[in-house]
């Protein structure tokens, strides 16, 4: 019984920590790098990987739960390019383009998913190369890069499917010329945030189970 009260213990421990640290880097210009255009490419989808690797899918999932409410927030209330916040929050309107409720599924369902594809995918190799040595850097660098590329991919692509014209015309650009700045902000922000998440899922992750595990013993 002390077992089982001590672990839950610790995994209410490690949630809050990585949830304080979710809204730091949401909250904080500690989470934002530059980025083309008015899109802002973020760290913020590290703890939600994270969670997802260290603690499971389930929680994960509510961190990416959080990752969305804390954006929704931000993007309400001090959006940081204020011509696009209508893509995220429906209060938020700048001429004729306006939020609506397809501006709450991109904000919460892309972040929603990074915790249930990245906890999924470890859980998935773990078990399938559980026999075969050195695949750390695969089972973690995976989850992270597959975590990250969910969330710019389910984000641009919500932008250019729902709001493609109204985003357009927000930032002064022809509606033809949309697709490929999403394009070009997949491979100058959002592969590059993949390929950081990778590393710091093995980074971090990696030796936290170890050190955790070993403690158990």
């Amino acid at each position: 019984m002390a077992n089982v009260k001590n672990r839950k213990i610790l995994f209410v421990t490690q949630f809050a920590l990585l949830a304080a640290i979710e809204a730091i880097v949401c909250f904080t210009p500690l989470g934002s790098l530059p980025a083309i255009g008015p899109i802002v490419a973020t760290l913020s989808h590290i703890p939600v990987i994270i969670t997802a690797i260290m603690l499971g899918t389930f929680a994960g999932t509510a961190m990416g739960f959080l990752f969305g409410l804390f954006s929704f927030i931000v993007w309400t209330f001090m959006p940081p390019s204020p011509v696009v916040a209508f893509i995220f929050t429906p209060f938020y309107g700048v001429g004729e383009a306006g939020g609506s409720a397809l501006s709450l599924l991109i904000c919460f369902v892309p972040r929603i998913l990074i915790g249930v594809v990245a906890g999924l995918v470890f859980k998935g190799l773990e078990k399938a190369l559980q026999k075969k040595k050195n695949t750390g850097p695969l089972v973690y660098g995976l989850s992270g890069f597959l975590g990250s590329m969910t969330n710019t991919l389910l984000v641009l692509g919500g932008i250019y499917l729902f709001f493609g014209r109204d985003y357009a015309a927000a930032i002064g650009k022809g509606f033809d010329l949309i697709l490929g700045i999403i394009g070009m902000t997949i491979l100058t922000s959002g592969i590059p945030e993949a390929v950081l998440a990778a590393v710091l899922a093995y980074a971090i992750c990696k030796p936290l189970k170890h050190l955790l595990e070993k403690q158990r013993l």
